[in-house]
């Protein structure tokens, strides 16, 4: 067996041109969608995200604005640029690029986020909402990860699903999601006991725990398919998910690749969510 390869640039490229349809009748009748970015910082990796999702949002004629603050910001001053912002008609969603340095708050700061333009979906009214079924902003990796459980044509209902990470950003959300949609979900970390035995009695594999190859091909139930969210980056420079991906695919139905799989749509969820703000709560 060799798996389908989810193509997640083909799936956000997509997104993007439903996104930039809905940006163009808002801007018909007068709204401009506005995405706040902050960076604080100069860390590369970061500063290469936010390049990316502002360069993604202008491209759907969304009006992005990069926000840069130096690393050693106080929380004060972070936090009154937050307000501001939150203030703001023409901002309709704000995200903070997290990590932030380990002299700041990140719960401060998206606490004074308003959850109508919470576009991460990361403030507690947001999870909460989640938790309930009564979702209005969704985190992006995890929203990215069910869309690509999608173009697999898998059917959660009653499925069995094991979601590796328990991260606020990623596992915790896509296990909430997956629940329900009627999956039966078994939240995992690095440290379960008897993992592989859990990961190779499932069917559908989330893997976003942050340890490269954590995930042994040879765990991965035959015809399983496989979310792979890690990006790790090797000695020599490569980047490998958290899935050992070669004997992952000899298993598994359909696997994404890394990079070029949940990355891309997770920048494409966040165009979503932005849009949706600006189209008023939902």
């Amino acid at each position: 067996m060799t798996a389908r390869v989810l193509d997640g640039k083909a799936l956000a490229a997509q997104v993007k041109l439903e996104v930039a349809a809905r940006v163009a009748t808002l801007r018909a009748r007068g709204v401009t969608p506005g995405l706040a970015v902050v960076l604080v910082g100069d860390d590369p990796a970061s500063a290469v995200y936010v390049r990316s999702k502002t360069k993604d949002a202008r491209e759907c004629g969304i009006d992005a604005g990069d926000h840069r603050l130096p690393a050693d910001v106080s929380q004060a001053v972070l936090q009154a640029l937050v307000t501001r912002l939150a203030a703001d008609p023409a901002v309709h969603g704000i995200l903070v690029q997290l990590p932030l340095p380990k002299h700041l708050d990140p719960d401060q700061v998206i606490d004074a986020i308003p959850p109508h333009k919470d576009v991460d979906g990361l403030h507690p009214d947001n999870l909460g909402r989640l938790a309930q079924g009564r979702a209005r902003f969704v985190a992006c990796t995890p929203q990215g990860c069910m869309r690509l459980l999608g173009l697999a044509g898998v059917e959660l209902a009653g499925a069995s699903a094991v979601v590796i990470g328990r991260s606020v950003l990623v596992g915790r959300p896509a296990a909430l999601l997956l629940t329900n949609a009627s999956a039966t979900v078994t939240l995992c970390h690095s440290r379960t006991h008897d993992l592989s035995e859990i990961v190779a009695a499932a069917e559908i594999v989330i893997a976003a725990v942050g340890r490269a190859e954590l995930i042994r091909g040879a765990w991965i139930r035959p015809g399983a398919t496989v979310i792979d969210v890690g990006i790790n980056r090797t000695a020599d420079g490569k980047l490998i998910g958290d899935v050992e991906y070669a004997a992952a695919a000899e298993r598994a139905a359909a696997i994404t690749p890394v990079p070029g799989g949940v990355g891309p749509m997770t920048r494409a969820c966040l165009l979503e969510n932005t849009v949706t703000a600006a189209e008023g709560e939902p």
